[in-house]
């Protein structure tokens, strides 16, 4: 299993409430609340520096070459990716449930498009994986953002990191 998850196996497992105070958040807010649960990822998003602009979660094929690869690129070539996006909750941390095609391994992005202008901008958005190693100044790793979606629903913790000076990408205090 990827580091930073957890799959939930059992049945009386599944009825676990996201973090407190925290609501399902996203178009597929059904997979991880509803009677037919999963497969789906759960992923809590803490670390916010404000409450702008809109917070994204994408799955990508596990491999270098589709990683952050263009949706449309993706489409094309007949490859599965999937986005929800959301509002930024008012305060506390972000719950925000993707459906997954089947069990299996993913690549999993988050990030934070503070001026809504939907491309990344280095200088102002923000960017987590599963794993929360420090990105730096380097292209994300592939190893970090990926994660293994169990049938039912698979749990992780993403911490948002923004540029932080000449160490490049980082956690906020």
């Amino acid at each position: 299993m990827a580091r930073g998850t957890l799959t939930i196996a059992g049945a009386g497992l599944l009825a676990l409430a996201p973090p407190a105070g925290a609501q399902v958040l996203g178009s597929d807010a059904a997979a991880c609340t509803g009677t037919a649960q999963g497969p789906a990822i759960l992923a809590t998003v803490t670390g916010l520096k404000d409450r702008t602009g809109t917070l994204k979660l994408e799955l990508y094929p596990p491999n270098e070459k589709d990683f952050l690869a263009g949706d449309d690129d993706l489409a094309r070539q007949g490859k599965f990716f999937r986005r929800v996006t959301i509002a930024p909750p008012a305060s506390g941390d972000a719950a925000i449930c993707i459906r997954v095609p089947h069990p299996g391994r993913y690549a999993l992005f988050l990030g934070h498009d503070r001026d809504g202008k939907r491309k990344f901008n280095f200088w102002s958005d923000g960017a987590g994986f599963p794993s929360n190693h420090k990105i730096g100044r380097a292209r994300p790793k592939l190893v970090d953002a990926l994660i293994d979606a169990g049938p039912g629903i698979t749990r992780t913790t993403i911490r948002a990191q923004y540029l932080r000076g000449l160490g490049g990408f980082g956690f906020m205090r």
